[in-house]
């Protein structure tokens, strides 16, 4: 019977037979795009789909790329858990999706880009854009290892098949499609891979629900369970998931994740028009929100089922990573195929993200690297480089999965490793876009100081993970458990005890219960303000107002937002207007006094 712990079910011949097709369905859509654009094998139709994707397809791929394997796997794990608060990124993702769409959407369109960070070499210098690539190719590589792992852990516990195999053939699958295919072929293939993802998530929601006796029924095994307290408005930013750390962090962090990151920036660039680009966004936006409920809801119909025989301390899977796939063996087994296409949700969700990701980094490696000092290559090598950079970036984020092996839970690493990085990155963009006082030397100054401090608290939040307390795990139960073969120990306290992921080590640093306990969601937040506050005063010290005449276009402009372009006959509106025109016409008329333009600028590009 389901719940009561044991060993489960492994692959059928069907489940094998319905994961192979999947699999190969998507490597054959990369195959068809690269035969049927094989006429249009331009640098720009490869990385960029030709700019003649609509809106649809994009948001689809947008929401499918970081709706990854991780997503499949940890956001359940995570909810049955920690319960429903992870929910609370639905309004992180609506934060998320206003900014860039009103704000980095336009500013990368008016500069027709290819790579994000060509903007940092026009804002400030190019060293500071070497940098911010070399930056994004650490995070990427190390996030795709991530992602390889987390599906072949899953194979590897429903099928038995051996760890690295799967590590290996998962990574082969995405460099043949990436290197024949390009761009179009990953859009396509992550919108087929979106709706199975979303299918698997339903056939568990659905056969839960019937094994349950209805969905009002796994509701209140929830909320009696204590995993429907989702809002929490203790101000404690040690505390891993409350409200304000999801809205703030989440929404700084998610916005470093969509807003900047190559591997999004391609896609919405990719679009026909401004307006498809935005409305991308927005699709995608509800597509986030679809796909997060589903997983959250996946993970109350998880804990309805063990809420009585949790199989990670009865010993029947190893990591609390491995928890959707042994569900889905004990509940779905009778159903041949449909565990298959479960894998296979996880797997599609995989190849997504990692085909995207050496998509993203062969684009910056080519447009950030090579092409400034080979400049007279032709557009047959430039393909023939393309393709050679997609096997070996394919070859690298194999490697990275070794590493990725020991990290804890998945899902808080990913998005830890995103915080590290993308923080102090989005606080660079926001210095040059919103302040026109920032050069290069604050630039610079400002980017490493705030890498320098949210690595050092997130390495140190990795090796001294913050205690229960922070981080809240609900109590689980293994009273109702028939098997107790996988225990190696004996106890006489009640079997109902709070899960601990990693036993801490011995000896706690002075540091250990306040700094590195920093919710890993305000990594990125603190990275962009320190980045910002520190630019900003280097570069007034170092004669910042002082600078050469900018171009306009660097910076966000009023038109650029919908409410404004909407509204601007209106009243309210009148004299942020005219503010706006003073400083574009300001900043075009030499004939104005440097400092006092330059230092009345930043006042009104900061009310903007």
């Amino acid at each position: 019977m389901a719940g009561t712990g044991g060993p489960v079910a492994t692959f059928s011949v069907w489940d094998y037979v319905v994961f192979a097709g999947i699999i190969l369905a998507a490597a054959g859509i990369g195959l068809f795009q690269a035969i049927r654009g094989r006429k249009e094998t331009s640098s720009a139709e490869f990385l960029l789909g030709g700019r003649q994707m609509t809106a649809v397809p994009v948001a689809m791929s947008l929401t499918a790329s970081f709706m990854s394997g991780i997503t499949v796997i940890g956001t359940p794990a995570e909810a049955y858990r920690f319960g429903a608060a992870f929910w609370i990124f639905g309004f992180s993702y609506a934060i998320m999706s206003a900014v860039t769409a009103e704000i980095f959407v336009p500013l990368f369109y008016r500069l027709g880009i290819t790579s994000a960070y060509e903007y940092l070499e026009m804002r400030f210098s190019r060293p500071i854009r070497v940098i911010g690539t070399s930056m994004y190719i650490v995070q990427t590589a190390l996030y795709t290892g991530l992602v390889i792992y987390a599906p072949a852990l899953a194979l590897n516990q429903i099928t038995g098949l051996d760890l690295w195999g799967v590590l290996v053939a998962t990574g082969a699958v995405c460099i043949v499609y990436c290197t024949l295919g390009g761009l179009k072929a990953v859009i396509w293939t992550d919108v087929m891979q979106m709706v199975i993802m979303l299918a698997g998530f339903v056939a568990v929601i659905a056969r839960g629900a019937v094994l349950q006796g209805g969905l009002t029924k796994i509701w209140e095994d929830a909320g009696q369970g204590g995993r429907l307290d989702a809002f929490d408005f203790d101000p404690d930013p040690l505390k891993r998931h409350t409200f304000w750390t999801i809205i703030i962090g989440g929404s700084v962090m998610w916005a470093s994740i969509y807003s900047i990151n190559q591997s999004q920036v391609q896609r919405y660039i990719s679009c026909k028009t401004l307006g498809h680009a935005k409305m991308s966004l927005y699709v995608n936006m509800v597509g986030l929100w679809v796909t997060v409920s589903l997983a959250v809801f996946s993970g109350l119909t998880m804990y309805s089922i063990y809420k009585n025989c949790d199989p990670l301390t009865n010993g029947d899977i190893g990591t609390t990573d491995q928890l959707l796939p042994y569900l889905v063996m004990d509940i779905l087994a009778i159903y041949p195929g449909i565990p298959g296409l479960f894998v296979a949700a996880a797997y599609s969700g995989t190849l997504s993200t990692v085909s995207s990701s050496i998509n993203a980094l062969v684009a910056v490696t080519v447009e950030d690297f090579i092409h400034p000092v080979c400049k007279n290559l032709t557009e047959k090598q430039v393909s023939w480089m393309n393709m050679g950079l997609s096997v070996f970036f394919g070859a690298l984020c194999i490697g990275m999965a070794g590493v990725a092996s020991m990290m804890g839970s998945i899902l808080q690493a990913a998005l830890s490793v995103f915080g590290m990085i993308s923080g102090p990155l989005l606080g660079l963009y926001l210095l040059g876009m919103l302040f026109r006082t920032p050069n290069s030397i604050g630039g610079l100054v400002g980017m490493i100081i705030g890498l320098v401090l949210t690595l050092w608290v997130g390495i140190g939040g990795q090796i001294y993970p913050a205690t229960a307390e922070k981080t809240n795990p609900l109590p689980v139960s293994t009273a109702g458990c028939n098997s107790t073969m996988g225990q190696n120990y004996t106890t006489a306290a009640p079997w109902t005890s709070p899960v601990t992921l990693t036993s801490p080590p011995e000896v706690r640093p002075p540091l250990a219960n306040s700094l590195y306990s920093l919710s890993y969601l305000y990594l990125a937040l603190l990275g962009t303000l320190t980045t910002m506050v520190t630019g900003l005063l280097v570069s007034i010290v170092t004669g910042g107002c002082k600078q050469e005449k900018l171009n306009p276009d660097l910076f966000v402009k009023k038109s650029d937002l919908i409410c404004f372009s909407w509204c601007s006959k209106s009243e309210a509106s009148d004299v942020p207007e005219k503010a706006a025109a003073d400083l574009h016409m300001g900043a075009d008329n030499p004939t104005f006094t440097d400092v006092d333009l330059m230092c009345k600028d930043v006042e009104k590009a900061t009310k903007l």
